[in-house]
């Protein structure tokens, strides 16, 4: 599809919107304005690409092609009310989050859709977009189109998924990214409470990552509950005992580690 020479609107002014906002404006699309409750944001984001910005949405641009939602999600159907009845209506109403069906649109606007890119970000990190996939859904064929045309300016990893298939993305990830994040924060309390330094833990981490990229994660799984080693199991349950929480967690993880190398086994020798 050829390129089209879009203007952009961006509702919200955190991560997303930071890194999306800015990755685009180097794609030959023009980002007309940033909207943002806190006056601070807006004018960080606005000031960056150059553009106007409110924190009015009864303020918010009519002559904008695209409008890209990116804000909470408690409040993300309060907002796109009162966004379709002050922006361009005819113009294409997306929103970014992973866990939020494309219907908080249905009623409102006539084109609408989400544009999900699934990755973690943050204000301090750059992102290469290149190796984010994007997961699109739309309400009119054309706007499928135009929305793989947008996504693939910046990625060549572009699906579309419907909202039900959306959701179980969304739950993956947060057992890939922010549950094994928080490991890592286990990780770093145990250490630091014992005068260790968490950086001897990051060859491990980063093999573990590389890893699955050519196994599947049942394979590269390795440790005490892989091998249902009981004796080491008891012995770090015993140290954890004055934390019960991690004791807990300890134990419930380990014996679904188990269960998986079972389960795993069961399916192999059904082949």
């Amino acid at each position: 599809m050829e390129k089209q020479n879009l203007t952009l609107t961006f509702i919200g002014a955190g991560n997303v919107a930071t890194h999306l906002a800015q990755a685009l404006a180097r794609k030959s699309c023009r980002i007309n304005q940033i909207y943002s409750r806190t006056e601070t944001s807006a004018q960080a984001l606005a000031s960056a690409l150059d553009c106007a910005f409110t924190t009015d949405l009864s303020e918010i641009s009519s002559d904008s092609d695209l409008y890209i939602v990116s804000v909470k999600d408690a409040v993300l159907e309060e907002v796109t009310g009162t966004l379709a009845r002050h922006a361009n209506p005819d113009a294409l109403f997306v929103h970014t989050a992973g866990s939020m069906p494309m219907s908080v649109w249905e009623g409102k606007t006539r084109r609408h859709g989400v544009l999900y890119p699934m990755q973690t970000f943050s204000k301090s990190r750059s992102v290469d977009f290149s190796n984010v996939p994007f997961f699109i859904e739309t309400s009119l064929p054309d706007d499928t189109l135009l929305l793989q045309e947008l996504a693939g300016r910046l990625s060549d990893k572009v699906y579309a998924a419907s909202s039900e298939q959306r959701k179980y993305l969304h739950i993956a990830a947060v057992f890939a990214c922010n549950f094994a994040n928080h490991m890592y924060a286990i990780s770093r309390h145990l250490l630091r409470a014992h005068g260790l330094p968490f950086e001897a833990m990051l060859p491990l981490i980063d093999e573990t990552a590389r890893k699955v990229h050519t196994l599947t994660p049942t394979e590269a799984q390795t440790g005490p509950a892989r091998r249902d080693d009981r004796n080491v199991m008891e012995r770090h349950l015993e140290i954890l005992e004055e934390e019960p929480e991690l004791a807990t967690l300890y134990h419930l993880i380990s014996r679904n580690i188990h269960t998986y190398e079972l389960k795993d086994k069961e399916e192999n020798d059904k082949l």
